[in-house]
Order: structure tokens, then sequence, then C-alpha cells
């Protein structure tokens, strides 16, 4: 079982690539925390090519993945700029050396907000709506949105890339059983984001269970759907439930993190573990220097290492406990 730590610009709130918190300063607390990677966040923010390369090597830093939506179904002219904006992610990720093909980054696929579902986020659609199982609901829609992220996934791994799908609260595909539906359409793999997954009515332990070697990469996220479901009668939008702490620091939230880790060794997961703590643009408001936000972070990267190297010092039948996961060392 061979894994490895990444964080994500998304926990410092940094949502478009011209963030002001520079690049250089993010990547080196995520060294100093001890992870050994990073997702690329919004295209650009890091840089592209050779610039890209080169930074993540001053940091010792590897490139988890990234984040690639794209209007599956939609208008054909409207997909074919999708692609070619895929073309650009993928341009950027393989331009990065990659030491174990185990860690190469893993373009994260998935679609744009959706007005109704960021609005209610968790929220399932009625049978009027992709993707709805709805009595009679005719699959044709699901057969056009799923053969375009099957498109979207083969463009991918021609370029020697293994694409991953994101479930994600605000779009079309939330639930699992959405997710389910896409997934018997297409051969993509799945990233389970356990945060998300939790606030749209899912148990990750369970997915893991379920989907297995279909999942290439985890998001670690905790939440909490005491704060979701207050926001929600409120009125609140998906910002709103991020604004109001729905995804908290690991273990402050509603996930069980042990039992997750404890599934992905059943399953003999390998690969990224990201972690994501979702921070909205209040967040980093009211937080300017951003230490707040890196404290955290350096406690979910030791909470982490504390649940991979120091279990429980005697197992269910009185014999020592071996670690949840092996992390693999540094080279």
């Amino acid at each position: 079982m061979r894994v490895r730590i990444a964080n994500a610009p998304v926990s410092y709130g940094i949502y478009r690539p011209d963030h002001p918190l520079p690049p250089d300063r993010l990547l080196a607390a995520f060294r100093d925390h001890g992870y050994r990677g990073t997702d690329s966040g919004p295209l650009g923010y890091l840089g592209e090519g050779e610039v890209l390369a080169r930074r993540l090597a001053r940091h010792g830093l590897s490139l988890a993945g990234g984040w690639a939506d794209l209007r599956y179904g939609a208008e054909p002219a409207a997909f074919a700029a999708d692609l070619r904006a895929l073309d650009r992610t993928l341009d950027a990720f393989t331009a990065v050396p990659v030491d174990d093909a185990l860690f190469a980054p893993r373009p994260t696929l998935a679609c744009p907000a959706d007005p109704e579902r960021f609005a209610a986020p968790g929220t399932p659609y009625g049978p009027d709506r992709l993707p709805s199982d709805g009595p009679g609901r005719p699959d044709q829609e699901w057969e056009d949105f799923a053969a375009d992220v099957q498109r979207a996934a083969d463009r991918c791994r021609e370029r020697g890339l293994e694409p991953v799908f994101h479930p994600h609260l605000g779009t079309v595909v939330e639930t699992p059983e959405e997710t389910r539906r896409l997934l018997s359409r297409t051969d993509v793999s799945l990233c389970l984001d356990t945060g998300h997954w939790w606030l749209a009515g899912g148990d990750p332990v369970a997915a893991v269970a379920e989907f297995g070697p279909r999942i290439r990469q985890v998001h670690l996220k905790d939440a909490d759907r005491a704060v979701h479901a207050r926001v929600r009668r409120a009125g609140g939008d998906l910002w709103a439930v991020v604004a109001a702490g729905g995804f908290p620091a690991l273990g402050e939230g509603d996930l069980d993190l042990p039992a997750v880790l404890a599934a992905l060794r059943e399953a003999d997961y390998g690969g990224w573990l990201v972690v994501e703590q979702d921070a909205s643009p209040q967040d980093r408001e009211a937080d300017p220097d951003q230490s707040r936000i890196a404290a955290q972070q350096k406690a979910n990267r030791a909470l982490l290492h504390r649940l991979l190297h120091d279990p429980p010092p005697v197992g269910p039948h009185g014999t020592p406990s071996e670690p949840l996961l092996q992390e693999r060392p540094h080279s």
C-alpha cells in the first residue's frame, strides 16, 4: 500500500489564477507542513510548462492533479471548445516530471456549476432534470452526457494520464445514484471527495467498498451535515455552506477518518490522498495573512501522520496493530 499526501490551493480559498497569494509562498507552506504534492488549483496559478515544473521542483513537490470542467451533453461547439481547454490542462500536466506512474497527476474531470444545484446544494433534482432517475425519464440525455465524459477520458489517456471524475456539490452529478449511473455508462475512474460525497447523502466508507479499484484519486475532506442543513434551511447556496464551516478541518466534522483510511487499506488503494478544506473568499478576507488557514493545514497533516503511522497499540484481538496505510517515504 503506497500513498503520498498532497494539499490543494482551494484550502487557501484560491479559485482564480490571479489570486494575490504568491504561489511560491503557498508551496513553501505545503512543503514545510510535510505535504508531498499539490493540486494545480486554477490553471495558470502555479504556472504552466517549464515554469510549473521548475516551481514544483524548487519546493520538492509533485503535482497530484487538477480540475477540468467540461459542458458534457452540451451543443457540439461548446463541448469542442471545452476539449481544447482540456488540452491546455493536459499540456501543463505532461510538462511535469513523474518519478512513479502511480503518482502521475490525475486530470480531475467535473462539471461546471449548475445554477439550480449551486443554489440548493445536496438537494436531489426532480424527475424533469438530468440526471434524475425519476419514473419514465428517457435515457438519451444520460447517454449523450456519458458519451462526452468518455470522450474527455479518452482524450486524457491518449496523453498518458489517467482521468478521474469528481462528483461535486453544485453540479449535475452530486449524489451516489447519479455517480452510479455515470460510471455504469463509462469506464472513467472516480475521484472520491469524502466531504462532497457526505453532504450529497453518501457514506465515503461504503463508497470505497462499492467502487474499490475504480477509485484512482481521493480528496480527503471533512464535512458537517448539521451546518449544511442549517444553511439550506436559511436558503443559502454552496458558497454559504463553505463560509459557514460546512467543510471544517479534519477531525472536526462528521467524517470517520480512521474508518475511511481502513477502508482504503482494505481496498488496496494506492496513489494520492489530497487534503482539501474548501475555504471561501470570506475566510480569506478574515485571515489576511493566512495564518489560521496555514495552522489548519499543518494540523490536518499532523493528524494524518498520526493515523497513518501511530494506530492504537492493540488490535481487536489483543495483538499489536499495524499502520492503517504505508505512506511512501521520501526518495
